[in-house]
């Protein structure tokens, strides 16, 4: 039977074991309270991790106890108005501090726990991902992963195989000593038959020293020989990658106000963090636009202030050049998420749905607009009517015009497929 030791090292007053046992047991009301806590959050506080309170209720152990059972009659020591009998009257509402009147709602009990930024991200994101990741036939191979390929008799003592070498040593130490043991055998019987004849002395003697001649040759086996050493050898084979890009595009015009702009660059860093955490293999390709577009960094896609006019087509069309040159439909899922407020002048709305529609949409997977607009705000900007033109399967719009709404559009966007 295998013993698996935990050795890794806590922190003062904390185990990991423990935790883990924690968040496995009460997955379901963890998950609960990581959406509660969601709520008020921002996005500056998404990557960390923070208090969250469970109902004792919900965590709660069954056990046993004593009970008192039976009839119990008592008269408690310092009474001075009651004997064994008496009927006591049901008290009256009083004055006093609480006052007269009955408390209202429910109270429970809470127990508080801390969550680390790896286990918030966790409970977070588990179920999210990239819609139609894998369906793009796998690209060139570009990684390298280690597997097993059996032992070695060369190696480093971190992967000696402890099982594997002593097996190798019993099975050498039978073999060279299976022919010695028969001998021993056949001359400690012979030995025996000498002295039960009462042979010579000179016949017990070559007899008894083939005996320790022969039982010398056996000890002289090494239990543990170098030949025996086995490591456990692992090897470096190509693995095929199913690879993605994710196209960020943004509007940074005059119509875009800062509690627009800060609305967008929320739900880009909600999906930069996302990606980031979720694949290894995904490239980010972030394009801003005006009245002509450009692909920039992260940092200054977030942080710069640029301002201008609007031109939509600007975006699609670098978007589409960026695409024909670096990466292929044919070996990269392609993903987009563009966020505007929709103000588009004259003809680029038509434009702009055509070009989507002729050559963006087939090369990509997913096609993400989010349109963000203020509260009160109702009518349909210009670009959303146009996009509402063009139905696919993988072309979903949606609309924000606050900044709690960010979290549950995110989940619906980029929610798992059923199976």
């Amino acid at each position: 039977m295998n013993s698996l030791i935990d050795r890794r090292l806590n922190g003062r007053n904390k185990s990991a074991v423990n935790r883990e046992r924690f968040l496995r047991r009460y997955k379901t009301q963890v998950r609960k309270a990581v959406r509660d806590l969601i709520r008020d959050r921002s996005i500056e506080e998404m990557d960390q991790g923070g208090e969250i309170n469970l109902p004792t209720r919900d965590i709660s152990e069954p056990r046993f106890r004593h009970g008192s059972g039976g009839d119990r009659e008592i008269v408690h020591p310092g009474n001075r108005e009651f004997v064994t009998g008496d009927t006591i009257d049901r008290p009256q509402g009083g004055a006093g501090q609480g006052g007269n009147e009955p408390g209202e709602g429910d109270s429970v009990d809470q127990f508080t726990f801390t969550l680390s930024r790896a286990e918030f991200l966790n409970f977070f994101f588990e179920d999210l991902e990239l819609p139609h990741l894998v369906r793009t036939q796998l690209g060139d191979v570009n990684q390298k992963k280690w597997q097993r390929a059996g032992y070695t008799t060369t190696g480093s003592p971190s992967s000696l195989s402890v099982n594997r070498t002593l097996k190798a040593s019993l099975s050498r130490r039978i073999a060279l000593s299976v022919g010695a043991r028969q001998e021993l055998t056949a001359a400690e019987d012979e030995l025996e038959a000498l002295l039960a004849d009462k042979a010579s002395d000179e016949l017990v003697q070559a007899a008894r020293a083939q005996v320790e001649s022969l039982r010398g040759r056996l000890a002289r086996v090494p239990f543990l020989d170098e030949i025996d050493l086995r490591y456990r050898n692992r090897v470096s084979v190509p693995v095929p990658v199913a690879r993605a890009v994710m196209f960020c595009l943004m509007d940074v015009s005059g119509s875009m106000d800062e509690t627009k702009k800060d609305m967008a660059k929320r739900f880009f860093t909600l999906l930069y963090l996302f990606l980031t955490r979720k694949y290894e293999h995904v490239d980010l390709v972030f394009i801003r636009h005006t009245d002509n577009a450009e692909e920039v960094d992260e940092d200054t896609f977030f942080h710069d202030p640029k301002s201008g006019g609007t031109v939509v087509l600007s975006a699609l069309e670098l978007m589409h050049d960026i695409i024909a040159k670096r990466y292929s439909p044919s070996t990269w899922n392609i993903y987009a998420a563009q966020a505007s407020d929709g103000d588009s002048f004259g003809a680029d709305a038509g434009r702009s749905v055509r070009f989507l529609s002729e050559h963006l949409l087939p090369a990509t997977r997913y096609f993400a607009y989010i349109e963000l607009h203020d509260i009160h705000d109702v009518r349909k900007s210009s670009l959303w009517a146009e996009y509402e033109r063009e139905p696919a399967e993988h072309f979903v719009m949606r609309r924000i015009s606050d900044r709690s709404e960010i979290f549950s559009v995110f989940h619906e966007l980029f929610r798992k497929e059923a199976a």
